[in-house]
């Protein structure tokens, strides 16, 4: 049995519970944050909890506890829920009950929730997944908000396509980022990512932070068209890590292996996530 704080208090994952009439509920007005523990250490932390609060201010949601109670409150939930090796956590703060149903009161409620961490196929860092691209564009990008309705439609989309994931698409037919996910390029020795319209992603960031030196880092858009002319593609995420991508749509990229240099990407970031969880990585 997992334990989870919900309003102040801690309590069984079964008997978590908040208000029928919570416009999270009724709206999808909230947000929410999500990382993954190394060695049971929550993953950068301070920066999840630091876009959470962005997030909540993108969308003039108020936040009734501090960064640090947040970041407090992650810890203490994972310290009570020792039988976890690894664990996945959820933050989310609602937007609270509402007179008229739609206005927020700032009274909203957090929630954290850990749970085991889900362990993805190997066969996706192995051989290389499929992902599509969905004519679509998130409401406030910027913002990791509860209203996923986009994602949900994009995702089932995939699914039907045999792909892990859908990247949104400008009406100007550039690409900008998957449904969790963000999008990376190889060109040559350039590394190529969106730079705006995007939710900007703390693997994202650290994967720019470990390659600024080796590659030429280009953050623009990306036109669809130009796909053809790319070496390598994958995708970063809290729960996927790196990704490499072998198919986008119809479009094989590098002959349908992963490349070389995502490869070597794959095993800078196991190294970095090893010394992270022992402390000897910030």
């Amino acid at each position: 049995m997992d334990t989870y704080y919900i309003d102040g208090e801690f309590v069984e994952d079964g008997h978590a519970m908040i208000p029928a009439k919570d416009i999270t509920v009724l709206r999808g007005y909230g947000v929410f944050d999500f990382l993954i523990t190394y060695n049971k250490r929550p993953f950068h932390l301070d920066a999840h909890v630091a876009r959470l609060e962005n997030s909540a201010r993108e969308i003039g949601l108020t936040l009734n506890h501090s960064n640090k109670e947040i970041s407090d409150i992650v810890l203490e939930t994972l310290e009570r829920n020792p039988h976890h090796t690894e664990s996945n956590v959820r933050i989310v703060y609602t937007g609270g009950i509402s007179p008229d149903g739609v206005t927020p009161q700032g009274n909203g409620i957090l929630m954290v929730m850990a749970t085991p961490k889900y362990e993805l196929p190997d066969w996706w860092y192995t051989d290389g997944a499929k992902i599509i691209t969905v004519d679509m564009e998130r409401f406030i990008p910027t913002s990791k908000s509860t209203n996923y309705l986009s994602a949900v439609f994009a995702q089932q989309k995939a699914h039907g396509q045999d792909a892990i994931e859908a990247v949104y698409k400008t009406k100007d037919n550039h690409l900008l980022e998957g449904t969790t996910t963000n999008l990376f390029c190889f060109k040559g020795e350039t590394l190529i990512t969106p730079p705006d319209n995007i939710l900007p992603g703390i693997t994202r960031g650290v994967v720019l932070d470990l390659l600024k030196d080796r590659y030429d880092i280009q953050l623009r858009h990306i036109p669809e068209q130009e796909l053809h002319e790319m070496d390598e593609v994958f995708i970063t995420a809290s729960n996927k890590e790196i990704v490499p991508v072998v198919r986008i749509d119809d479009l094989v990229i590098n002959g349908g292996s992963p490349g070389e240099k995502t490869k070597d990407l794959l095993e800078t970031w196991a190294g970095y996530t090893r010394a992270y969880g022992l402390g000897e990585a910030g």
